[in-house]
């Protein structure tokens, strides 16, 4: 019998798919979620990078960036809280990256959590 992997989570098909298209030897997904905001459209985690889309470019062009792991400085969670203390319905990270700051904003914060989470793991490391 044979043992099913286990499913990458993700919310968008095609975004996985383009994920999976672009990985190189001995790259492993570990999430790709669906953001929100102005330009932003996945962020993808790899036990070798952090795949941001940016669809923010004239004419309706589109990037997609590669953060190596290792240039990774910081990883924050970010997540307003209404005045009762209740989290809102989305939740923001953000990477350090040399000079640059990269925010990817979730819907909810479990998704967020996740990103960052996974992240972290992967700068703490042996």
């Amino acid at each position: 019998m044979t043992q099913q992997a286990t499913p990458i989570p993700h919310d968008k098909a095609d975004q996985l798919e383009q994920v999976q298209e672009g990985l190189i030897d001995g790259e492993t997904i570990y999430a790709v979620y669906d953001c929100t905001g102005v330009g932003t459209g996945f962020v993808g985690v790899t036990n070798f990078r952090v795949i941001l889309q940016d669809k923010s470019f004239a004419g309706g062009k589109s990037a997609v960036t590669s953060l190596p792991i290792r240039s990774i400085q910081a990883v924050s969670f970010v997540s307003d809280k209404s005045v009762f203390g209740r989290h809102i319905a989305s939740a923001t990270i953000a990477l350090t990256a040399g000079s640059t700051v990269h925010e990817a904003t979730f819907r909810g914060d479990a998704k967020a959590k996740h990103v960052h989470d996974t992240i972290l793991w992967l700068l703490t490391r042996s």
